[in-house]
């Protein structure tokens, strides 16, 4: 087999990059589409996709493209590309290769403008914080501007009307085209050089479309604006027309005859403010003068200045009150010292330890004779508990019973014998007597109930 007729892949490749070269159709070619697997890689080149309805492409912008594109490329956004197509051989690929990229839809500049706005709206660059004040009576005002347009005449024509006290430098500038933004800012910073020199900065144009007003959008242009020391009132297009200028400014006006207004005060309304405030002024000098006349009028027909005596005799009898108060305060004072120490020395008295035995004592003797009193009332309360005692047993003693008559009987076993169940015929028996006892044996016994005799 004739390996000859066999093609590498190498030369494969090469030979179709030739063919893509050689077609002028791709040499140059606009093409529109929406992005795809964008992924931002920076400081890098850029590989993503170009996409329609029904097919896509793969796409690489290099770096040194890439960074003169002027907004920020999202995935989905449409956009409007230029470069040429060639293959890329180790990978035997073809690809575009894109130059320049613009934003499609709404416009390149109107989609760049959005992007540079909420960008520097969110370093806070249009905060209201950061607006300065006007001043009322600028003496120095700077204007930036064309030297040749209608918005320089129409401020000197409007400060001259109003505040001709006020001197206006022109700090010419391109306002339209590639190099109108380096020739702003360079106006801007020689104003900047004279510091404190000027009291308010005008910057402005007449009207125009986006592209003819963009130097006043672009974002260098905005920053030196933010970074003047003065106030800065921003005039440029139409009421209709905004920039970041505008945005950026202390104050934003509508037409250059606006900021010349809002830049200086109207000469004749503050000369009608300074008389009235110096008809003011008299009127309020002459009413002081007026009320300090009636005051020293007053004095002056006072009975003190008259006689001058009476001012020390009201100090003298001011003088007796006090001496007066002052020993009556002493003598409540000493009297109240005084009962503090009588207080004190009962005090002292009460709390003796003299008085405390002597109480003691007191106490020990009542206790004594409580005690001894107790004691006799309680023996005389025994004694006569006694003695009701003796008089119930004397109540109740047989004796009392034998001195009647009667007696009693005890058997051997010296045992009281009330029944004749007691004893037995033959038994020995003790008959007691009030006066003595005999003995006597048992020859018979009989029963008796309910007083009938029983055997």
């Amino acid at each position: 087999m004739e390996s000859s007729k066999y093609l590498t892949v190498s030369d494969l490749n090469y030979y179709i990059t030739q063919k893509f070269k050689n077609d002028p159709y791709l040499h140059k070619v606009f093409l529109q589409g929406e992005l795809s697997n964008f992924r931002y890689r920076r400081n890098s080149h850029q590989y993503f996709s170009l996409k329609d309805e029904k097919s896509k492409i793969n796409v690489v912008m290099f770096r040194s493209y890439f960074d003169k594109v002027k907004f920020k490329p999202e995935e989905g956004m449409k956009v409007y590309v230029t470069g040429y197509v060639s293959v890329y051989g180790p990978q035997g690929s073809y690809q575009f290769y894109a130059e320049s990229m613009e934003p499609a839809g709404l416009g390149a500049l109107y989609e760049q403008l959005q992007q540079l706005q909420k960008k520097l709206a969110g370093e806070g660059l249009f905060d209201q914080r950061f607006k300065k004040p006007l001043p009322h009576y600028p003496d120095y005002i700077a204007v930036v501007t064309s030297a040749s347009g209608a918005v320089i005449h129409d401020i000197l024509v409007t400060v001259n009307r109003r505040f001709p006290h006020a001197e206006v430098d022109l700090f010419p500038a391109q306002v339209q085209g590639d190099s109108a933004a380096d020739s702003l800012i360079a106006s801007m910073k020689q104003i900047a050089q004279f510091k404190d020199k000027y009291d308010v900065m005008i910057i402005g144009r007449g009207g125009g479309s986006l592209e003819d007003l963009w130097p006043f959008n672009e974002e260098s242009v905005v920053r030196q604006v933010f970074d003047m020391k003065m106030p800065v009132i921003s005039s440029v297009g139409h009421e209709t027309d905004t920039t970041l200028c505008d945005l950026v400014a202390d104050v934003r006006a509508a037409t250059p005859t606006a900021a010349a207004e809002y830049a200086t005060p109207n000469l004749p309304d503050e000369l009608i403010n300074i008389r009235q405030m110096q008809n003011s002024l008299v009127s309020s000098i002459q009413n002081i003068i007026r009320v300090r006349r009636d005051a020293l009028n007053r004095i002056n027909n006072s009975v003190i200045m008259r006689e001058p005596a009476r001012l020390y005799d009201e100090q003298a009898q001011t003088i007796d009150l006090l001496r007066d108060r002052l020993h009556n305060n002493m003598v409540r004072q000493l009297e109240r010292k005084r009962q503090n120490y009588q207080l004190a020395k009962q005090s002292l008295v009460a709390v003796s330890p003299n008085k405390k035995i002597l109480s003691f004592l007191q106490q020990t003797d009542f206790y004594y004779q409580r005690l001894v009193a107790n004691t006799e009332h309680f023996i005389q309360a025994k004694r006569n508990i006694l003695g009701q005692t003796g008089q119930q047993l004397n109540d109740y003693s047989p004796l009392k019973t034998l001195d009647r008559g009667y007696a009693y009987v005890k058997d051997q076993n010296n045992r009281t014998v009330s029944s004749v169940s007691q004893i037995k015929v033959k038994d020995e028996i003790s008959i007691h007597f009030k006066d003595g006892l005999t003995k006597a044996i048992i020859s018979s016994i009989r029963r008796e109930k309910n007083g009938n005799q029983e055997k």
